[in-house]
């Protein structure tokens, strides 16, 4: 049980949703669940896997696990001692209208999944971004349409390598698919390249109600200039594709830091990617005097 539990529960992480995972600590006296039982709960749709010993013991617990889902944009945990009748008393103890009489305490956490990048566009920028993103430890997988710089020698620790053409790419997903990305750039070496991506990656998100911001649809940033993103635009209205879905995508990527090196670019690409991904302003000061 807890290994299946487990493994549900990272491949919902891994698919770049929240979870919560309700582990059983100890209990004493009568109760439904024992020591080590688990019950994972995930976002959007709210489904679980496991048990915590069901009854109304299962039942509160679910409700938690929905709340903590509903309210937290980061790690969360939490320990709660429930006592297993309606007249229970006791420092934090929460009563539940039951007969057994036991008490059970669970550990509650809350996991958010890390960033995974696609790069779309395997050249010195892709190589620093990659640089960095295995030094704080988040994954990523390549995409480029020449093979000797979607390889294991350039991007050993890469998730998945790709080198197919662009239309084989995109034939192959979908916005469910796309959903285990947290953000995609792209970085290619020619701009039709990255034209051909943009189409086919907004062809994907193009739904009513869709949002580039990693919860709905991952974050998309091209690497470029105004007059690149410019060109793009229009081609892209051309084809169709609402300016609501375009003004959401980030041109030119990375915090405004001066950057003009690949490993600059990859300090501010990725520190833009953190501050998404942790929800602060980069802005704001660090510190307040008060």
């Amino acid at each position: 049980m807890t290994a299946r539990v487990l493994q549900w529960a990272l491949s919902r992480l891994n698919a770049q949703h929240k979870v919560v995972l309700a582990t059983v600590l100890n209990t004493r006296g009568s109760v439904p669940g024992k020591t080590g039982a688990r019950l994972a709960m995930t976002a959007p749709d709210l489904s679980w896997e496991g048990t915590v010993g069901g009854a109304g013991l299962e039942l509160k617990v679910l409700n938690r696990c929905k709340i903590l889902l509903e309210q937290s944009t980061a790690p969360v945990a939490e320990v709660v001692t429930y006592g297993l009748n309606k007249g229970a008393k006791g420092y934090e103890v929460q009563p539940l209208d039951s007969l057994c009489g036991g008490q059970v305490t669970l550990s509650l956490e809350v996991m958010i999944p890390m960033p995974h990048v696609f790069i779309m566009g395997g050249g010195h920028c892709g190589q620093a971004i990659a640089t960095l993103l295995d030094q704080v430890g988040w994954t990523y997988s390549v995409h480029d349409t020449r093979p000797e710089f979607a390889s294991t020698e350039l991007y050993p620790s890469a998730v998945s390598l790709s080198s197919t053409g662009i239309d084989a790419l995109f034939s192959n997903e979908s916005l469910k698919t796309m959903n285990r990305f947290s953000d995609i750039l792209l970085l290619g070496h020619d701009w039709s390249e990255d034209q051909e991506r943009l189409l086919g990656l907004l062809g994907l998100f193009n739904r009513d109600g869709v949002a580039l911001d990693g919860s709905t649809a991952p974050r998309v940033g091209v690497i470029g200039s105004r007059s690149k993103w410019q060109a793009f635009r229009a081609e892209c209205e051309g084809r169709g594709l609402p300016s609501s879905l375009l003004d959401q995508v980030i041109c030119p990527i990375g915090l405004n830091i001066g950057a003009e090196s690949p490993e600059e670019i990859a300090v501010a690409v990725v520190a833009q990617i953190m501050s998404a991904f942790k929800r602060k302003d980069p802005s704001e000061p660090t510190w307040r005097q008060d």
